[in-house]
């Protein structure tokens, strides 16, 4: 069964550096689902599983631009420290959470002070050139629910 729109894929995945170093991953874990063909994955994973078939494993260096984005300079804004989730103490280079009206969004601590943090919005991982191990662990045809709310559900998917 080739993958295509109104799919739920699942699959596991190791995310490589440049250097070649693993860091991130979900082994031991359940594989990640999403539902094909609606913007619920990055570009460049859904654009690469197109097509494929269950038990498929490949390797894809996307651009930046089909991942996490190019890096934007001076994405910097100030926050207040209340907004930052991940932390009770905070310095510079530490990676953040804030919640925004169009969800969460990691972001780096640049400078901190007592009431406002100064944070790069670009993601973590922005820019950098990033390499996919993927395994196509599973595929079947979306529900009319899921297709109707634009998400996988169940496990690996969404859950209400």
């Amino acid at each position: 069964m080739s993958i295509k729109d109104d799919m739920v894929v699942q699959f596991n995945y190791s995310l490589r550096d440049e250097k070649g170093d693993v860091i991130e991953s979900n082994e031991g874990r359940e594989p990640i689902a999403y539902l094909h063909g609606h913007d619920n994955m990055m570009p460049g994973i859904e654009d690469a599983i197109n097509g494929k078939e269950i038990g498929e494993k490949f390797t894809i260096t996307p651009s930046a631009a089909d991942t996490y984005g190019e890096r934007q300079q001076d994405a910097e804004q100030r926050v207040s420290v209340k907004h930052l989730v991940g932390a009770k103490v905070w310095k510079p280079g530490m990676a953040a959470v804030v919640n925004t009206e169009q969800g969460q969004r990691q972001v780096t601590i640049i400078k901190v002070g007592k009431f406002m943090a100064t944070v790069d919005v670009n993601h973590p991982l922005a820019g950098r050139e990033l390499t996919f191990d993927i395994e196509i662990v599973g595929a079947r045809d979306a529900s009319d629910e899921e297709i109707a709310h634009g998400h996988a559900h169940g496990a690996g998917g969404h859950h209400h």
